[in-house]
């Protein structure tokens, strides 16, 4: 068996894309596994904020189009960056095991702590928004550019502190840079954050299957189920995060409203049947519902 497997060109997707083929590796040793890097729109364009550009579907174009022309056979994407609707013709095989779903806090080298007008480098509607109830008196300034071009930016006095996924730090090895793990309850991520996902054509899935995770199956399904529901894509700040605790699932989701630019938290717990991701994203509809019933009964 022969695997091309795609991934962007920056050094953490190059990371994640060997994490995927390691497993790959480690369950069919007869396969030889190669790795194809390509620089996508989205890595390309980086002096505009990607509502602004297209939004996150721009960093898997180009190897959705390798995917279709057969130069690779699988693409390993982070879940968080993928459109909620994957090509039907290369489907999402595999979701692997969680890391971190956390925000943290990354503060400039030499700098102890935050003063009320330090300046925190985050492009996320989301992230600015909950970050404002956290640092009311900083100001959040823009940021674009992979997680080390973001540090040497930060390092070179652009910003006091960066708001990243703890994920994409412990994959590179740099736990020592973070200053600060945000609750869920203080920013709640991205949906997907902290998961890769697997895509390719339908008939690998069993060859993908090492690198599959019960859990972070469920939670992919009813964290997008919730976002899908309310039509969120990069350009809004809804946020989802699931946790999967046996038969148990609890599910924390933020509703936005545009209209009045204001939001409701809520969360609901369910049980779950074993590998069943059509029920979990039933549950992340339902909550999505009753969050903006409610936010409108307060209007």
């Amino acid at each position: 068996m022969r695997l091309a497997v795609g991934s962007r060109q920056s050094r953490l997707a190059v990371r994640q894309a060997q994490i995927v083929m390691e497993e790959l590796k480690k369950h069919h040793p007869e396969a030889r596994i190669s790795l194809v890097t390509m620089k996508t729109t989205g890595d390309r364009i980086l002096d505009r904020t990607l509502d602004q550009i297209g939004g996150k579907g721009l960093f898997i174009k180009e190897l959705d189009l390798a995917l279709q022309e057969g130069r690779i056979d699988l693409a390993v994407h982070s879940l968080k960056d993928m459109p909620m609707e994957p090509p039907e013709d290369y489907p999402v095989l595999a979701c692997t095991r969680r890391e971190d779903p956390r925000d943290v806090l990354v503060l400039r080298k030499g700098l102890e702590g935050l003063k009320e007008d330090s300046v925190i480098g985050c492009s996320s509607l989301r992230r600015k928004l909950q970050l404002g109830a956290l640092y009311p008196e900083a100001q959040i300034k823009n940021i674009r550019g992979n997680v080390l071009t973001r540090l040497e930016k930060l390092d070179a006095g652009e910003y006091d502190a960066l708001v990243l996924a703890a994920a994409g730090l412990i994959r590179l090895g740099l736990e020592e840079r973070i200053s600060r793990f945000f609750s869920v309850e203080e920013i709640l991520p991205s949906a997907g954050q902290g998961i890769m996902a697997v895509q390719g054509r339908e008939s690998l899935r069993a060859a993908v299957a090492c690198t599959n995770d019960r859990e972070a199956v469920l939670e992919a399904a009813v964290e997008r189920a919730f976002v899908r529901e309310l039509e969120g894509g990069c350009s809004s700040p809804v946020a989802a995060h699931a946790r999967v605790l046996g038969d148990t699932c609890v599910l924390r989701g933020l509703y936005y409203d545009e209209q009045s630019g204001g939001y409701s938290i809520g969360e609901k717990s369910f049980c779950i049947e074993e590998n069943d991701p059509a029920r979990a994203a039933r549950m992340g509809r339902e909550l999505a519902h009753e969050l903006r019933e409610r936010y409108a009964e307060k209007l």
